[in-house]
């Protein structure tokens, strides 16, 4: 099991910092699932949810993208730096939530249920799988989806694996990911009872070297017809 650290906290209040005072929000004019604007798909992975989860949401970008569409989202991140700057940024957008909190105790704390739960190079990819899946699927409503990006691994790097950064005065600070396979994943998702599972590597536009693993699931069952909004 993964318990949340103050150095895992101190590690994402750390990304992306507003290095020059607190900055504008962003002009969020697509939903992304790689780094690369305009590159891959987009909301259509989700469906048409009417309530959604943003496993991980730092910024709230995609968040606030589906937020503007009529859906009714949680966004959940560790750091309350990220926090605090996505409630300043996109406190003018009725139907989006933001919350502080370390995934797998939110969602068993959560007595909500969400036509999609998804992660942009997010928590899923730095919790252990065996612990959030579960829990994921007991707050996705029947027939929800469950999408999660993240970016390209070397293969020989496998399972549980530090990821290294910066933190005050030099010191160096690591977080755990979980580095898989595609065809990993793809087995993952299908032993915690997830269905109609697809799971690839997306290469990377032209010039560029990194690839994004996308992977979608949906929890069996029925979903509920869905005409609230446009994506």
């Amino acid at each position: 099991m993964l318990h949340t650290s103050q150095d895992s906290v101190l590690f994402w209040d750390r990304y992306k910092p507003d290095r020059d005072g607190p900055a504008p929000p962003p002009d969020v004019t697509a939903f992304e699932w790689t780094q690369y604007e305009g590159h891959g798909p987009g909301a259509e992975l989700l469906g048409r949810p009417r309530t959604a989860l943003e496993l991980g949401a730092a910024e709230c970008r995609e968040a606030s993208w589906l937020a503007r569409r009529g859906v009714h989202v949680t966004a959940l991140d560790l750091s309350p730096v990220q926090v605090e700057r996505a409630r300043r940024w996109w406190k003018d957008v009725p139907t989006l939530t933001i919350e502080e909190g370390e995934a797998c105790s939110f969602l068993r704390a959560d007595d909500q249920t969400y036509d999609a739960v998804y992660s942009i190079w997010g928590a899923v990819w730095f919790t252990d799988p065996d612990e959030l899946f579960p829990l994921v699927a007991e707050r996705l409503s029947p027939g929800g989806v469950f999408v999660f990006s993240h970016g390209e691994t070397p293969q020989h790097l496998t399972g549980r694996r530090p990821m290294y950064g910066k933190g005050p005065e030099g010191k160096e600070m690591t977080v755990d990911r979980w580095c898989h396979s595609p065809e990993t994943w793809a087995a993952l998702t299908h032993r915690h009872g997830f269905v109609d599972v697809q799971a690839r590597c997306l290469s990377a536009p032209t010039g560029q070297a990194l690839g994004t693993i996308i992977v979608e699931a949906r929890r069996p069952g029925q979903a509920a017809d869905v005409t609230s909004s446009d994506h």
